[in-house]
């Protein structure tokens, strides 16, 4: 148990990929409030509201059902 485990920590390339995912990140966040500021004008209609917020629930809960199953494929021995 005194022994530590070699490969435990982070290494360089992973400190770059993190790097990268969060420099992609951070440009993600900046188009998307250029994008939302640039429609200033625009409104969405009750009905758009309604339906955004349907195809909001219905992606979370497909991701959901989706995980799910991965955790009961794996917890059964199924993914072999």
């Amino acid at each position: 148990m005194g022994k530590m485990r070699q490969g435990a920590g982070l290494t360089p390339f992973g400190a770059v990929a993190i790097l990268v995912m969060l420099g992609i990140l951070g440009w993600a966040v900046w188009y998307a409030v250029g994008a939302w500021t640039a429609m200033r004008g625009v409104t969405i209609s009750t009905l758009g509201w309604v339906f955004m917020g349907l195809g909001v629930t219905v992606t979370f809960l497909v991701g959901a059902g989706l995980m799910a199953l991965v955790f009961y494929s794996s917890r059964h021995d199924m993914d072999r």
